[in-house]
């Protein structure tokens, strides 16, 4: 009799494009595991993902507003499972394997800073000397060495790659440069760029650092005036650039791309370098600078430090900084800078 995990493999094989990656077909873990008889390779890198501490800890972390008032305001988790959302939604459009995808949308930002972006670009300056910080390549160390005190969450290399190669910056948004061998991860790339700047601006109305009619008039002409008619207009616009590029690649329209730039530029200029912004991220790179320089100076005190030096060769005391620091919550970060720098009373009795 055949196991639940052999026919799901089996459908993969009959229902999925030829270009879809296929579970039985992957490149493989670090280390060798039997297979599970019920889920796939790529379901079990799923359920790594969920489990993991690091995923939980995604629910403190800032998307772009440092600690908001209002419970609706985005945080890293939930950016993550509209990612995740929209990126299931392409997949299975395209008859691609939404599993995987599914994976490497959940994730994506594991590597991710407290404080946001800026906590980002704090630690890269922090360590321009040992070759700077992106949370990419922290979210591929997350998975590999951090969880579980260096022993790793051993996902597949399909994972592993849409994780490390799910993000390019404020370049291009269709770009071949450092792109994920697999059209899944190429799905999450960009699907990623579509939920940040449709929730992104949603917030920001909501917190009231633009209005509506700040949005240029193009733009919400091109793409609708609401969120949901925004993400339906680039979700179609993706699925059928890329069926009619034969499934070269995970494609977007030369139209889409451009009005797409226009949004998001207007976004870096209006939310994410307004005043309201900027105040507060100038403090939580303040929080970072202090607690890099008494970590790398009492890096005994993190907790997981000797048990991976006993696993990773030459765990220097800046990289295990970096490590505990990156891992932090907004509120663990703020936490651990009032016991480290803040004077507290005491009571003589």
């Amino acid at each position: 009799m055949k196991e639940i995990r052999e026919i799901l493999e089996e459908r993969e094989s009959k229902f999925l494009h030829p270009k879809a990656a296929k579970s039985f077909a992957t490149r493989g873990r670090n280390k060798k595991e039997d297979p599970c008889p019920i889920r796939t390779e790529f379901q079990r890198d799923r359920d790594r993902i969920i489990h993991s501490k690091a995923f939980r800890r995604l629910k403190h972390k800032t998307q772009v507003f440092i600690q908001p008032e209002g419970d609706h305001f985005r945080t890293r988790l939930t950016h993550t499972l509209e990612v995740s959302q929209i990126a299931r939604t392409i997949a299975r459009a395209l008859f691609l394997n939404e599993d995987l995808t599914e994976a490497i949308s959940l994730g994506h930002d594991l590597g991710h800073t407290p404080f946001g972006h800026q906590g980002e670009y704090a630690l890269n300056d922090l360590m321009k000397e040992w070759g700077g910080f992106t949370h990419p390549q922290q979210g591929l160390r997350v998975v590999e060495i951090i969880e579980k005190d260096g022993a790793g969450l051993n996902l597949t290399f399909e994972v592993r790659e849409g994780i490390q190669k799910h993000s390019k910056g404020f370049g291009k948004i269709i770009c071949q440069r450092n792109l994920a061998s697999t059209l899944e991860g190429q799905i999450v790339r960009v699907s990623d760029i579509i939920s940040y700047v449709n929730h992104d601006l949603d917030d920001a109305l909501r917190a009231k650092i633009i209005n509506p009619e700040d949005i240029p008039s193009e733009l919400t002409k091109y793409f609708g005036s609401t969120s949901s008619k925004r993400i339906s207009f680039m979700v179609n616009d993706v699925i059928e650039s890329t069926k009619s590029q034969s499934y070269e690649h995970i494609s977007i329209s030369a139209e889409t791309e451009r009005k797409l730039e226009k949004l998001r530029d207007f976004l870096k200029h209006s939310v994410y370098y307004s005043p309201q912004v900027v105040s507060e991220s100038e403090k939580a790179r303040h929080v970072i600078e202090f607690l890099f320089k008494y970590f790398t100076e009492k890096y005994l005190e993190i907790p997981f430090y000797e048990k991976i030096k006993a696993v990773v060769k030459d765990y220097a005391p800046h990289r295990a900084a970096c490590d505990y620091i990156s891992g932090m919550t907004d509120r663990y970060a703020l936490l651990m800078f009032e016991e480290k720098f803040i004077p507290r009373a005491w009571t003589m009795f």
